[in-house]
């Protein structure tokens, strides 16, 4: 970083002016140490987001007879689904956030403002006569959490370099992610400790993390000047069949995902009779492997292709997701545990190699426009506008996905009382997904498409 740059940062409020990660003597002078450092409060801070998103999923678990609460399992999915919802939907006005307000600034913002919802959970899980509509409301304000992912993830995307994107989205995802499994095991704590009735200290806890975390945004963040992502890039990107296609894929891995760590606990207690205890015991694990392997899932595309590596991940879901629905048949507890742990891990490896998938279509796209006389930056940068837009807005799409997820179990309890016609649904989306990959990114036409082969 120039002297002059450097200045110009301190003098508009850690602003930096020039970045230019696919400079090789930028990025080993200066580039990979503030990259970094980004990374990691960001990671902190998405990591927070979602452990607000996925609260009600740790608490619904406390709502029993015992406390007060006379919900039915379907409205207790409807509520975990309405939260899902919420998280959903606001990653798209948190993608354009970024780039209007700056990395550092709305990463900031997004961590303050989740003392609300966390302050409300605490609050509602003691007031079991609170009219379900309106429990619902209140709850739903969670969703703020799953805002987070889009914003951060559009924000790191412009730090790094084409060739560790898959990596540095990976890690960043993943550490976020793992959230999930953090909030589950503080409810395992406090239900170990403390008993069911002890339920508002699991939000109460997190009160503290999001003023750490606030403190790390604003200290070690930046706002990156070159980044440029708007509304018009947003249009640009859901007019491309590859948007579309790409949003199917991250529903069947980010959506399984986020669908299944919201609904696990739910499922233990009502498929096969656990104890809040006992559901808390085991509903961390998935999401906890799943978070995991997903900066796997981001090195193996980087490696071997991320079509290729989503491709048989499929495979192995459907197959994972068929065990699953024969342990619901036969009522067996292990092999659900295992199967289900097992398709946890593949989400995760899944969310890694689809998420890479993205920067690297629209690299080849870029250098498609330079074959065609467009300049090298005007493409680099035009393209990586697309795809920063595109980042966040899969990212929405997928987490619709968690939403469906919960919504088909909903109806599938309600209809039959058990959770085994919706992983039979699962299991032919997932071929369905490993289907689409294949004529999208694997399959070659007479005259393949350059995005196609360098996804593969």
């Amino acid at each position: 970083m120039t002297t002059e740059t450097a200045t110009s940062r301190a003098a508009r409020g850690r602003w930096i002016t020039h970045w230019d990660p696919e400079d090789a003597t930028f990025w080993r002078k200066h580039g990979s140490r503030i990259a970094h450092r980004n990374l990691w409060a960001s990671i902190l801070a998405e990591h927070l987001g979602f452990s607000v998103w996925s609260l009600w999923s740790v608490l619904v678990l406390f709502m029993t007879p015992e406390t007060g609460f006379a919900f039915t399992p379907e409205q207790k999915f409807l509520l975990i689904s309405v939260v899902s919802l919420v998280g959903a939907v606001l990653r798209v006005p948190y993608t354009l956030a970024v780039p209007r307000f700056g990395g550092r600034n709305w990463t900031l913002v997004s961590v303050v403002v989740l003392v609300v919802p966390t302050v409300l959970a605490a609050v509602l899980v003691q007031r079991p006569d609170t009219p379900f509509w309106l429990f619902v409301v209140l709850a739903a304000t969670a969703g703020l959490g799953g805002g987070n992912f889009s914003s951060s993830m559009a924000n790191i995307n412009f730090y790094f370099p084409e060739r560790r994107k898959g990596w540095a989205l990976g890690l960043n995802a993943g550490g976020g992610n793992i959230g999930v499994a953090t909030v589950q095991l503080a409810g395992l704590a406090v239900i170990a400790a403390f008993t069911v009735e002890a339920g508002p200290l699991v939000p109460l806890c997190y009160l503290p993390l999001l003023l750490l975390a606030s403190w790390a945004s604003w200290r070690f963040m930046d706002n990156l000047a070159t980044a440029r992502a708007d509304t018009a890039a947003q249009l640009a990107a859901v007019r491309e069949r590859d948007f579309w296609t790409m949003s199917v894929l991250y529903i069947g891995t980010f959506g399984s995902f986020i669908g299944f760590g919201f609904a696990f606990g739910l499922l233990l207690q009502n498929q096969f009779d656990r104890t809040p205890l006992e559901a808390a015991a085991v509903t961390f694990l998935g999401p906890l492997l799943g978070s995991l392997v997903r900066p796997v899932g981001g090195w193996l595309a980087d490696r071997f292709g991320g079509a290729r590596v989503t491709a048989w991940n499929f495979l192995a879901m459907a197959a994972g997701t068929g065990l699953v629905a024969v342990a619901t048949v036969q009522g067996s507890l292990p092999l659900f545990v295992l199967s289900f742990g097992a398709v946890f891990v593949l989400t995760g490896v899944g969310n890694g190699s689809t998420y890479k998938m993205i920067p690297t279509i629209y690299a080849a796209k870029a250098e498609n426009l330079v074959a065609g006389g467009t300049p090298r930056t005007e493409a680099a940068a035009r393209t990586k506008r697309v795809a920063s837009a595109m980042l966040g807005l899969i990212g929405a799409v997928g987490a619709l996905g968690g939403v469906a997820i919960n919504l088909v179990f909903r109806e599938a309890f309600a209809a039959t009382g058990s959770a085994t016609p919706a992983f039979i649904a699962f299991l032919v989306f997932y071929l369905a997904c490993l289907a689409l990959t294949w004529l999208c990114y694997l399959r070659v036409p007479a005259a393949a498409p350059t995005a196609g082969t360098a996804a593969r």
